[in-house]
């Protein structure tokens, strides 16, 4: 189990258990920060329309001497982009962006339910993978009822939806849904946002037991969970110990205490993510 570095998918495809996030890395950085990072073994990249940085992560696939079939590449559809149409469009452009003939895992950004375009979007990336054109379709914040929505209205439910989850907002609920369902759970902001759960103690001796770093225990939490963790860092030694996290394991007791840190504010939005729309 603490070898396992991949995740299968509902529609058979696999999806590395780690990946490498790069919000708000921009211009030759973001591309330096990728380099790193494959170079640290990250075999997961996400990026977004929003992030602006697709074309960075191009570069960086471009010049890497990974082997493009060995790369997972992440991208998500912006909430201005919307519609059946509009999203073929945007993904045209995003494949430009990046560089690249297939997009491995393309992603629902947010769902703007006041929009109401989300479904339509839906049924374009259904297309856009039988077209071959997309590997794996998912979303990104979505509820459950968004995500009973799609099934009922399209009969297809996504790979992955991309959520914030750390220490102090476990998802619990969600993420069984999830599990039910198979659908795999992607953690952005999986080390926490603002104050970070580095120094609660039941992480910090949790870590001290297993001769890691608090930031390691919490990636591997995630993991345990069967939760795929989306950590960001420019550093490279930060990013090969955020991935250093398959050589120790923790009990059921362990991964509770942790998620026992979990309370109601410990989120950037509400339950309901039609209090974040984005463009």
């Amino acid at each position: 189990m603490t070898g396992n570095t991949m995740r299968q998918l509902r529609d058979e495809t696999s999806l590395p258990a780690i990946g490498f996030g790069t919000y708000p890395l921009r211009g030759d950085e973001g591309t330096s920060a990728v380099l790193s990072a494959l170079d640290a073994g990250y075999r997961l990249l996400d990026t977004a329309v929003n992030y602006e940085n697709e074309d960075a992560v191009g570069r960086a696939l471009a010049e890497t001497s990974v082997h493009r079939s060995d790369i997972t590449v992440t991208t998500k559809l912006p909430g201005r982009h919307h519609g059946y149409d509009a999203t073929l469009e945007s993904f045209e452009a995003s494949r430009r962006s990046l560089g690249v003939d297939v997009i491995d895992l393309y992603l629902i950004h947010w769902p703007n339910p006041s929009v109401d375009k989300y479904v339509d979007s839906w049924k374009a990336m259904i297309d856009l993978q039988k077209d071959g054109r997309v590997r794996s379709i998912g979303v990104s914040n979505f509820t459950i009822d968004y995500l009973t929505r799609l099934a009922a209205e399209t009969g297809v439910l996504p790979s992955v939806n991309q959520v914030e989850v750390h220490p102090y907002f476990p998802q619990k609920s969600l993420a069984e849904f999830h599990a039910e369902h198979d659908i795999v759970t992607e953690a952005w902001s999986p080390l926490g946002k603002g104050a970070a759960p580095y120094n609660e103690k039941v992480i910090v001796d949790i870590a001290a037991a297993h001769g890691v770093t608090p930031a390691q225990a919490v990636l591997r939490w995630h993991l345990e969970r069967g939760i795929v963790p989306i950590p960001k860092s420019a550093n490279s030694e930060r990013q090969r110990e955020n991935r250093d996290v398959f050589g120790f394991s923790l009990d059921a007791d362990e991964v509770a205490a942790i998620s026992a840190l979990g309370t109601p504010d410990g989120r950037l939005f509400d339950a309901d993510p039609t209090v974040h729309e984005e463009m």
